[in-house]
């Protein structure tokens, strides 16, 4: 189908399901001052909360018959461009579909690869779907390009400001549920018990905390050799729809059965706790079942508090799924092995081999390479601002429309056509 590309220029904006915070609404008022039409669709009563009024409509039926709706509404008000929050959810991949068809302008954002005080927006799609270059010549001229960027920190994480919105939007959706009777959330366990779980981790965050400094010095101590897998949430997209594995559960048992085979006998694992894990999952059961199963016993330890830079800074390498806590190891200098395809999974810059030869010979990182990769995504997919920086809200939301109003998505020169991490995801069995 051709695009509703319209010939004056005029714009006619498509907000779907944003961050839990303002920024969407923000980015439609900026928008909106310049002069272009917005419009936003609501499935629940949290997204209501953020964003009602001019412009707002509200979807309440079931999610079967959304693609005739979306495809009706794009045509009916010819929408030209498509903005969402993450591109996995259920409601956004059918949305992406009908955009795509009729070669709509999408941009889709997501907490910064450069946290904290950055966010990132891309053009079609994020991680696997991503289409900036993974080809280190290209990057490299991107990097030389892009002249000075400001990398002063800025706009630090705020607890509340993480925690406070997602409380409020879901409890919301928990006590206004017959307003959108048939709304389908894209998390996978039910709020309340969620934070009744997560408030009581908070309250023994010190004593986990105190634990993980005990287990990491008796580990120092001895001059333990070991390397670091994060752990990922079991909701995470990056697991569910970025990887061909189930569970983490899955995740755990392809790295300790490739320990237990390749890895030297003095060589050790520690698993790291996710932050906001609250603990539906008995990881550490999980862990010393496997550890058990393919013989580790003693040589994995299961770390469920911390500072993961803590953590690293005595391991030897970092294997992870497609955790941006990769990105942190390969700015410490650690070489890094990902299960599948993450944004930063370059050549030159994690480990090529795989994941048997990873444990005796990790390949480290190009430190000219990984400066060029950080420079080329805060010039092109990365933006100043944050959702969880009072001060920082309202610069991400001018930045973001600033960029969505100039078409400047993946620019300069960090757009390639098609994403090309995806045929070596589909390889793996990832199902995108």
């Amino acid at each position: 189908m051709r695009g509703n590309a319209d010939p004056s220029g005029a714009r006619r904006v498509l907000f779907l399901q944003g961050p839990l915070s303002p920024l969407f609404r923000l980015i439609g008022d900026h928008i909106r001052q310049a002069g272009q039409e917005v419009h936003r669709i609501n499935f629940c009563a949290g997204d209501w909360l953020h964003w009602h009024g001019a412009g707002c409509v509200s979807y309440k039926r079931q999610v079967d018959a959304f693609a005739g709706f979306i495809d009706r509404f794009l045509d009916r008000h010819q929408i030209t461009d498509l903005v969402l929050h993450g591109d996995q959810r259920v409601y956004h991949r059918i949305a992406v579909d009908a955009a795509r068809r009729r070669g709509l302008y999408i941009a889709v954002t997501e907490l910064g690869y450069l946290r904290p005080g950055w966010m990132t927006l891309e053009k079609n799609g994020l991680s696997t779907l991503s289409h900036f270059p993974d080809d280190p010549a290209a990057i490299r001229r991107i990097a030389e390009a892009a002249g000075e960027i400001d990398f002063s920190p800025r706009y630090p994480s705020s607890f509340w400001l993480q925690t406070g919105p997602d409380v409020i939007y879901n409890l919301t959706n928990v006590f206004v549920s017959l307003a959108y009777p048939h709304y389908q959330r894209h998390t996978l366990y039910p709020p309340v018990m969620e934070y009744l779980r997560g408030g009581w981790r908070l309250l023994r965050a010190g004593a986990r905390d105190r634990t993980t400094a005990r287990q990491l010095a008796a580990l120092h101590a001895k001059n333990t050799r070991y390397f670091v897998l994060p752990m990922q949430l079991e909701g995470d997209f990056q697991l569910r729809r970025h990887s061909p594995f189930e569970s983490f559960a899955n995740v755990i048992d392809t790295v300790f059965r490739s320990l237990s085979e390749h890895g030297e006998k003095d060589l050790h694992l520690v698993l790291k706790s996710h932050p906001l894990d609250v603990g539906y999952e008995n990881w550490p059961q999980v862990v010393d079942g496997l550890a058990g199963r393919y013989g580790l016993d003693g040589r994995v330890h299961y770390l469920d508090g911390g500072r993961l830079d803590e953590i690293l800074a005595r391991a030897e390498g970092v294997v992870t799924l497609n955790s941006t806590a990769g990105l942190e190891a390969l700015q410490m200098g650690l070489p890094v092995k990902t299960l599948v395809p993450a944004h930063f999974d370059i050549a030159g810059l994690t480990h090529s081999g795989d994941l048997g030869s990873f444990w005796g010979a990790p390949h480290k990182p190009d430190a000219d390479l990984l400066s060029a990769y950080i420079k080329a995504i805060a010039a092109t997919i990365q933006v100043r601002g944050s959702i969880h920086n009072a001060d920082g809200l309202p610069v991400a939301a001018k930045n973001i429309a600033d960029r969505i109003l100039n078409r400047q998505l993946n620019e300069p020169g960090g757009f390639v056509d098609p994403p090309p991490r995806l045929e070596r995801a589909r390889a793996l069995g990832v199902p995108l």
